[in-house]
């Protein structure tokens, strides 16, 4: 029997095989990836007075879909130009994020969030008080190179006023009253200045809006706390203003009958916040003294008594009334053992031949006390 080794046929398999092989292991090369980071698509933009607040994600992926092994710096760009196509020169550059791993070479890397505040020029916002600005961020690989521009956002220029001065809030009977000195300032085209007044109570960390005020008084009154309770108040100055036709698109919705131009839009901007005022709505406070007393005494054929009537107080706390009755040349007593829930009362024990002199007060809920009322007076028949 013949062995395989012999055989030219098997040889000749075997090395067809073993080219097979061999061809099967060379591979076209793959291009080296560029590690260019992927630009942010979430940048988004506030602004405070003369600060622009810019947040975004950093990227950790490449545009090739890789992770990012090494981060660059990253670029922060203004422009007055509506749409940005290269960054020009940043007004700002913030160092490579730390480098976050992932726990495997195809594991995503957990994102992290990045921000920075530009400052604008005050020339920039008077020159350009109807234009808009816009903003990106370019990240950059440690080779100094980019993908392009992120996402852009636009804001407007409108010059903002400083908080104005000596505001002040008071605690009065009635409520809160703030006070500010009001300065008209100088004008321009199509802008104008309101005050913002707002609210923050002791047990939530929320501000509520009350309202937006012209200059003229420099005065507010806040009827909507509640008492026993502390609270901030600030003030900020809001410039408001009409977006140029051409601008940059603006965000404050849609024009208002009657703006400059058809297809503008108004913006508007706050100014820094006033130092907060703060105060304690601590009631100490009387309700209104009650009005319009009359005694009727009640005659033969029935029960003897003698019936009190008032005008009812309209306070919102009130809590009931007192009733003072005195004799001739005494001192008032008050009769009622409880709170009398409404503006009358019926006094059933008297004497005859005396005059009753009736007198009646208000009372909150935090016990504050009113004055007495005028006294009407009443005199008794001879026999009870």
């Amino acid at each position: 029997m013949k062995s395989a080794r012999n055989l030219p046929g098997v040889s000749a398999v075997f090395l067809l095989a073993s080219l097979l092989v061999r061809c099967a292991s060379v591979q076209a090369p793959l291009p080296p990836s560029l590690e260019l980071p992927k630009p942010a698509t979430d940048l988004r933009a506030v602004r405070k007075g003369d600060r622009v607040y810019l947040f975004w994600t950093v990227p950790t992926e490449t545009i090739d879909r890789q992770n990012m092994r090494r981060q660059g710096p990253t670029r922060i760009c203004r422009s007055l130009e509506a749409l940005m196509s290269t960054c020009g020169t940043p007004v700002g550059n913030l160092p490579p994020a730390a480098n976050t791993k992932s726990e495997s070479k195809s594991a995503p890397i957990p994102k992290t969030q990045s921000s920075f505040v530009d400052t604008l020029p005050l020339a920039l916002q008077q020159q350009n008080p109807t234009r808009m600005i816009t903003y990106a961020v370019e990240a950059l690989n440690p080779h100094a190179r980019s993908a392009g521009l992120s996402n852009q956002v636009h804001l407007p220029l409108a010059p903002t006023l400083p908080p104005p001065a000596n505001f002040r809030a008071q605690v009065t009977s009635d409520g809160v009253v703030l006070t500010w000195d009001c300065e008209q300032p100088g004008t321009l085209p199509n802008i104008r200045y309101v005050y913002r007044i707002d609210r923050r109570s002791g047990d939530s960390a929320t501000d509520v809006r009350l309202a937006d005020v012209e200059c003229s008084g420099g005065r507010f009154e806040d009827h909507t706390l509640e008492w026993q309770k502390p609270y901030e108040y600030r003030i900020t100055v809001v410039t408001t203003g009409h977006v140029e036709k051409g601008a940059a698109p603006c965000t404050s919705g849609p024009s208002k009958e009657g703006d400059r131009e058809p297809g503008s839009c108004v913006v508007s901007v706050e100014g820094d916040d006033s130092p907060a005022q703060k105060v304690f709505t601590n009631d100490v406070y009387p309700p209104g003294v009650p009005t319009g007393l009359q005694a009727v005494f009640s005659g033969p054929g029935q029960a003897s008594f003698v019936d009190l009537l008032w005008a009812p107080n309209t306070d919102a706390d009130l809590a009931g009334y007192n009733v003072y009755r005195r004799e001739e040349g005494r001192q008032p007593v008050k009769i009622n053992r409880e709170l009398v829930k409404t503006p009358a009362f019926r006094d059933t024990k008297w004497e005859g031949g005396k005059t009753y002199f009736y007198s009646v007060s208000a009372v909150d809920a935090r016990g504050n006390e009113s004055a007495r009322s005028e006294e009407a007076s009443e005199t008794m028949p001879g026999q009870p």
